[in-house]
């Protein structure tokens, strides 16, 4: 009875934390709707002139594991550069098809781009922030085929996101660049969460309910976290998979990220630990503070402007085009 008891609270402590997520997903979306500091910068005519677009390519066997695969026009290059970039949703909505006007705009400065869909957390599956990571990763080899097959051999990659899929690509890029079939060469992310020491996750409570804590983290990690776990090189290593920042050293690739000062979905506690590794490894990056924003980056256009000009600088230069 007892461990019944702690599993239905396990699960309650995930669908609140999920809750939030799609809570925050929903405004930033319906914000979106009426402006976006994005559309004006990164709009454009999409037509066979510009590329194509393949959909809902298969590259696992589960109903949500396809991705979209964009290319440029122009086939006349020996080697093209992959943008990888993984939609939001708070681990548990989202689609690639949100990110539809980024993926055209990076296929329009020349590079393949892919959307890439993962299997979402729900009340019937047990999928985990891990998991989902796991999903990125097998799909990266047969994008590389797909494209492969098209006429476009990739030789080098970037990797993104924003909020839940920021975390994924921080993922990606920190832990799994290693493995890779394409070479990583740089991440760029908004609002990703980090990072998961439960005293940084102040909004939820966490820093004062070590069992919330160990529940919460137990449902986004995969792994079984108990109350006395907390605080223990055994934490650490429960919620390792999951944190970006672990993973760093000072061979990790180039990163440029954005959080909002007032973010409680992807609380603004958790970044500090990104940035310090980042500077204790002596990793190029840039990181962009929205001092007046939330979850949705809402407040602050005109640093919203200025990261996306620090997007195309990191392009150029980390990824040129051949």
């Amino acid at each position: 009875m007892k461990s019944e008891g702690k599993g239905r609270k396990k699960l309650l402590w995930g669908f609140i934390y999920i809750g939030v997520f799609i809570v925050a997903f929903a405004a930033s979306a319906i914000f979106k709707m009426t402006y976006d500091p994005l559309a004006g910068e990164m709009h454009v005519d999409w037509n066979d002139s510009v590329g194509r677009v393949y959909t809902d390519i298969a590259y696992d066997e589960e109903e949500q594991n396809k991705f979209d695969l964009y290319v440029p026009a122009d086939q006349t290059k020996k080697t093209y550069g992959l943008v990888v970039y993984l939609h939001a949703g708070g681990f548990a909505a989202g689609d690639k098809s949100d990110d539809a006007t980024m993926l055209k705009w990076l296929t329009s400065k020349g590079y393949v781009a892919a959307g890439i869909n993962y299997t979402l957390r729900n009340e019937i599956n047990e999928a985990s922030v891990y998991t989902m990571s796991q999903d990125i990763k097998k799909s990266i080899p047969i994008v590389k085929a797909e494209a492969e097959k098209l006429g476009y051999n990739l030789d080098r990659m970037a990797i993104s996101g924003g909020s839940a899929g920021g975390t994924l690509a921080l993922l990606y890029a920190y832990r799994d660049a290693a493995t890779s079939p394409i070479p990583v060469k740089m991440v760029f992310e908004l609002v990703g969460p980090p990072s998961f020491h439960p005293e940084d996750w102040t909004p939820y409570g966490l820093d004062k309910s070590s069992e919330a804590a160990a529940d919460l983290f137990s449902v986004m990690s995969g792994n079984t976290i108990t109350p006395d776990m907390i605080g223990t090189p055994k934490y650490d290593e429960a919620v390792k998979d999951i944190s970006p920042y672990m993973w760093i050293d000072e061979n990790s690739v180039p990163t440029l990220a954005g959080y909002g000062k007032y973010d409680k979905v992807a609380p603004f506690g958790s970044v500090k630990h990104l940035i310090s590794a980042l500077e204790e490894n002596n990793v190029p990056h840039d990181y962009f503070e929205f001092p007046h924003s939330g979850h949705g980056l809402q407040n602050d256009n005109k640093i919203y402007l200025k990261y996306i000009k620090k997007i195309n600088e990191y392009l150029e230069r980390y990824m040129g085009i051949e």
